[in-house]
């Protein structure tokens, strides 16, 4: 007995020093981020690093005064537009997609479906060069349209929401039924608010995903005022020197809302995925 008291302590307190070391190995990063864009040129550069000697806020009045070269409020803004209307245009048509694949019945559902999945498994940087010519015919190429409307399409948006509508109780929809709900209305007033943990957890992802593309808007944005924080970032670096507390600073702004973001979606988060378990 003893030798078991002994040994679920000391289980317990390696449990937390993994915790905590786990917990370091992405926290100090984004701390020393933080330290970095407070710092100016020299002290950035200097050999062994300093953790801050002289705090100045250069690199930030710098965003806040770029022009037109480098305006990189504008491209926050860009950023916060693009990210938000694609997440609700993802959230329109996954839903209405997944529930029908998970609730309705109709010849060639079960292909539909696998097709959808099996579109998970084709590399993204495939579907460049189809994506880009779609996008020039509609006369979208340098516009916010380009970010917003073809990523849309979520094959794992509509595989994520299908799952947690299977685990949903089938009697709520049953007696709307009876109470004279139709297939729209079960689906609007019955579905959905059941599913605010899925939908706030697809959201995030979606948001995230699109808030952090690179390689995509470096195809189909031109114009400096028009591109988003994932390449207009990339551009504070000049080919001759590294502003370090500059490209820092311009981290701090796109990290910090999704940071804020999950923090006050998290429970939501957890609780989407645990409750989409993968059923057939």
């Amino acid at each position: 007995m003893s030798a078991t008291l002994t040994r679920g302590p000391g289980r317990r307190v390696l449990f937390y020093l993994g915790l905590t070391a786990l917990a370091a190995l992405f926290v100090v990063p984004v701390i020393w981020m933080v330290i970095t864009s407070f710092k100016t040129d020299p002290e950035a550069t200097l050999t062994p690093p300093t953790v801050l000697k002289n705090p100045s806020t250069q690199a930030y009045d710098a965003i806040a005064a770029a022009g037109a070269q480098f305006p990189v409020l504008r491209w926050f803004l860009n950023s916060l537009i693009s990210a938000f209307a694609h997440t609700a245009l993802v959230l329109a048509t996954a839903a209405p997609a997944a529930y029908a694949l998970a609730r309705m019945e109709f010849r060639g559902k079960r292909i539909a479906f696998g097709l959808i999945v099996g579109t998970l498994f084709i590399p993204p940087v495939i579907l460049l060069a189809p994506n880009y010519l779609v996008v020039s015919r509609l006369g979208w190429l340098d516009s916010l349209a380009a970010m917003i409307v073809p990523p849309a399409a979520s094959a794992f948006g509509v595989f994520f929401l299908r799952q947690f509508f299977l685990g949903l109780p089938r009697e709520l929809e049953e007696a709307a039924v009876l109470d004279g709900a139709n297939r729209f209305q079960v689906f609007t007033k019955i579905v959905l608010p059941n599913a605010k943990p899925a939908l706030a957890t697809l959201a995030v992802l979606s948001l995230l995903t699109n808030w952090n593309e690179f390689l995509w808007p470096v195809f189909v944005l031109f114009n400096p005022e028009h591109l988003t924080l994932g390449p207009g970032l990339a551009l504070l670096q000049s080919s001759q020197t590294t502003h370090y507390p500059l490209i820092m600073a311009g981290g701090v702004v796109a990290a910090v809302p999704i940071l804020a973001l999950f923090v006050f979606s998290q429970r939501y988060i957890i609780e989407g995925i645990a409750r989409s378990g993968i059923k057939g």
